[in-house]
């Protein structure tokens, strides 16, 4: 029961928008003799080389968040219709994820709640064939509850509430990054 819970809780539920992912920061006040040109293009310039794959990182990221936010449609309703899992989703993390959805229709389970989750881009292999993404996360299931037939269902004692867990993701032809392996580490907290 631990082994599925943990695979349950890693690969539900909700994402976590983190307000101001993407966004700019507002500018430092400005003297009265420089202009916002002259203060944006080195802050733009000094970012890109700070991290020149910082566009493919978000845009792993993005498809990582993307996967957790389908997720968090389907494990509602137990059914991964109407959602877009596999613009996000592919290979073993797919099928893992139509199985846990499977088992929970037919045990009359739902999903309520959200797992919260801090994500990073561990390493990003964009010479491979294809481009590959190693995903680190520290799940968080404090706010995370099933319940069957309607009736919440407790959390299995052995269950920490906050465990690491581990991604990798492909870039496609079309450009896309996809999720093609989850695995719950229930055995190392965070």
């Amino acid at each position: 029961m631990y082994r599925r819970w943990s695979g349950a809780a890693g690969a539900v539920v909700l994402v976590v928008l983190l307000a101001g992912c993407g966004g700019e920061q507002a500018p430092a006040a400005a003297g009265p003799k420089a202009s916002p040109e002259a203060s944006a293009e080195p802050s733009a310039s000094a970012s890109a080389s700070a991290d020149p794959k910082a566009e493919e990182r978000a845009a792993v990221l993005a498809a990582y968040r993307g996967m957790w936010r389908e997720q968090a449609v389907a494990y509602r309703k137990a059914s991964p219709e109407g959602t877009r899992l596999e613009t996000y989703v592919s290979g073993e993390a797919l099928a893992m994820l139509r199985l846990d959805l499977r088992q929970m229709k037919e045990a009359g389970r739902r999903a309520n709640g959200r797992v919260g989750h801090e994500p990073e881009v561990g390493s990003l292999d964009l010479d491979a064939s294809p481009p590959t993404a190693q995903l680190k996360d520290c799940i968080d299931l404090s706010d995370w509850q099933e319940t069957r037939d309607g009736e919440p269902l407790p959390m299995p004692s052995e269950q920490p509430l906050r465990y690491r867990a581990s991604a990798v993701a492909e870039q496609w032809e079309d450009g896309r990054w996809r999720v093609i392996t989850y695995t719950p580490h229930g055995e190392q907290t965070c």
